[in-house]
């Protein structure tokens, strides 16, 4: 049993820990918020009040309300690269490609078309003219990354002889056009429809890759 004036030492994790944990119930408690009323809606004192902390420890992690947002986004993008895992390696023969390609497409449109992340989308959209370097990031995290991510893993394929020739960045392109072919993203965002369901998801991504393999056939072997 400690004295009444003992010293406790401190955590192993330290005071970064402590305010790591912080920063994630504000980021939390703002996405909410900025979720619900919009930028200009979004009161820091509702932000604050939600995360349980003083407007001033609010000010003292982020700086504004813009900032806020900026790492709300941030944060939401850096999580849009989970099916870029399927990408790191190439499988060994032509139907593993073709299962990793359908996955592939599988996981991002599962992934994109999440709520939470469909809102990181609008967030940065609504911001665009104030803060392009917002909507840059969450580009550059998305769809720049997917594309990157795909277009190596297509060009490896193509050196193992599981592919045909063609620029594996157009390749990509035009996998991942067809994926979120007839507009799906645009209506999701807007709240035209529902997000699509497994039976979609599935369709969708075979449909892209069935595309894709059947243009850029790998070649035949020499007999």
């Amino acid at each position: 049993m400690r004295g009444k004036n003992a010293v406790i030492a401190p955590d192993a994790a330290g005071p970064d820990a402590a305010e790591r944990s912080l920063r994630e119930r504000v980021l939390k408690a703002a996405f909410e918020v900025f979720r619900k009323r919009g930028f200009s809606g979004a009161s820091t004192l509702e932000i604050a009040t939600r995360a349980k902390v003083s407007k001033r420890d609010l000010y003292a992690l982020f700086g504004s309300k813009q900032a806020m947002l900026g790492a709300c986004i941030k944060e939401g993008a850096g999580r849009m690269r989970q099916p870029l895992e399927l990408m790191a390696s190439v499988p060994a023969n032509g139907p593993a490609v073709a299962a990793t390609l359908v996955e592939f497409g599988a996981s991002v449109l599962r992934f994109v078309s999440r709520p939470d992340v469909l809102t990181v989308h609008r967030l940065a959209i609504a911001e665009s003219d104030r803060a392009p370097e917002i909507a840059r990031a969450l580009d550059r995290n998305g769809r720049e990354a997917n594309h990157a991510a795909l277009a190596a893993w297509l060009a490896k394929a193509q050196a193992q002889g599981f592919v045909g020739g063609g620029d594996p960045a157009v390749m990509a392109a035009n996998f991942i056009a067809i994926l979120w072919g007839g507009g799906l993203l645009t209506q999701l965002l807007l709240r035209m429809r529902a997000a699509p369901g497994e039976d979609e998801i599935k369709a969708r991504a075979q449909a892209a890759t069935r595309a894709l393999l059947t243009l850029h056939a790998p070649p035949r072997a020499t007999p």
